[in-house]
């Protein structure tokens, strides 16, 4: 295609701007709208997930109540209470749990000293597994074991803050820290990806058992249900309750005696939810694109029809229907290139400010787009967009000179 050519586009397209300014907004309008849409969708997505980032995925939480319904003659109301028993009995009979932890109550936030610093945090308990079942990682030292664990140990593993704070740029591991008034080897510390799980420290439950309540009472009992699907999840924390209820004699219907949360099934129906939400999001889009496109489809028309009398003299003086119909293609193409690229790199400059401006937020985090997923739109975008032009291009290469001439101008 020679200058000449583009000179002409130019020229009707500087001689109606309106029409051509308007036609641009409605295509770059379109694949914004995409743009933000996803960026938004990926947000929710990533905030969802970072929620989720904090504990692993594929892990039942059994937590003891109150009983709702009347059994064997006890009276609803009646507290049940978990214990190391109780987590000794369900690792027995289901040996297929190799990974497993329990939290003892106590967990709470206490006085902790290093030399003449002192701060308050969170003591959280737990067992040799439980950093799997936090998704932590412990970045010096070590972890809790077994001997810590059957032993008693006043033992602990602090997150990044307590470090920060008490020991400054001094190795903590290997030092006595003051918790509540009593001293606590440090063995190691740990980072976590879950937000708010970082500013605390953890010890071994049979320690807290001993030296905060003197019992060996359990608040929670975690379980890695490793590669189980989720329904084989869901049945082994139903057959769990059925179990416990034999031992506190509760009824196994009653829903608050004991209730399982099951990671795993409440990660796939939040992924399964959000995956609806992306694809309704990809449904506006289109549907909103596809507007654009019509909008394009439209305008060609009508500036087909407006010049009639050109094109007819154009094919009276021996222009061809090819040179005819590629005018009216480059002209569309044109149009949707650049207001698509105009849409696309709006869409991406709203979402990096997002992402660097916006407050955080628990369940919102990294707007983002896949710049492929968004470079393919814009692709689409252009096909359709020379689809459109296609119509208007194949009545204007169909009109006879004859014809053209009788047209009013």
């Amino acid at each position: 295609m020679n200058t000449d050519t583009w000179s002409e586009i130019f020229h009707v397209m500087r001689n109606n701007k309106l029409r051509t300014g308007l036609t641009a907004f409605s295509v770059a309008w379109g694949i914004f709208i995409l743009i933000i849409l996803l960026g938004a969708g990926n947000g929710i997505k990533n905030g969802t997930e970072d929620q989720f980032s904090s504990d692993a995925t594929n892990t039942i939480w059994i937590d003891a109540g109150k009983t709702s319904l009347p059994f064997e003659g006890y009276r609803p109301g009646r507290q049940i209470q978990l214990s190391n028993e109780d987590m000794d009995c369900i690792l027995q009979k289901y040996p297929q749990i190799e990974i497993h932890s329990g939290t003892a109550k106590g967990s709470t936030n206490k006085d902790m000293r290093f030399g003449q610093k002192r701060g308050s945090f969170l003591v959280r308990s737990g067992g040799e597994d439980h950093s799997q079942l936090e998704n932590m990682s412990i970045t010096s030292g070590r972890n809790f074991n077994r001997y810590d664990i059957a032993q008693s140990r006043k033992v602990c593993i602090i997150g990044p803050p307590v470090k920060d704070l008490l020991f400054e740029k001094t190795d903590p591991v290997g030092k006595y820290l003051s918790v509540g008034g009593i001293p606590f080897l440090v063995i190691g510390t740990f980072s976590d990806p879950g937000r708010g799980d970082q500013d605390r420290i953890y010890i071994p439950y049979s320690s807290s058992q001993r030296v905060f309540n003197g019992k060996n009472h359990l608040d929670v009992i975690w379980l890695g249900t490793g590669s189980l699907p989720v329904a084989q999840a869901s049945a082994l924390a139903e057959d769990i309750k059925s179990l416990l209820a034999s031992r506190h004699r509760f009824d196994p219907k009653d829903p608050t005696a004991v209730s399982s949360w099951n990671n795993r099934e409440m990660y796939q129906k939040v992924m399964n939810l959000l995956g609806g939400i992306l694809l309704f999001v990809w449904m506006i889009g289109i549907g909103t694109i596809i507007a654009g496109v019509v909008g394009v489809s439209n305008i060609m028309m009508i500036s087909v029809k407006e010049r009639t009398r050109e094109i007819g003299i154009r094919k009276a003086i021996g222009a061809n229907p090819l040179h005819v119909v590629m005018m009216i293609l480059q002209e569309s193409l044109l149009i949707t290139s650049a207001a698509g690229y105009a849409g696309l790199l709006g869409g991406i400059i709203i979402l990096e400010l997002l992402s660097r401006f916006m407050p955080p937020s628990a369940y919102f985090r990294n707007p983002e787009v896949d710049l492929r997923v968004a470079l393919s739109g814009v692709l689409v975008l252009i096909l359709a967009g020379l689809l459109a032009g296609m119509i208007p291009a194949i009545r204007a290469a169909g009109i006879q000179p004859v014809v053209a001439m009788k047209d009013e101008p």
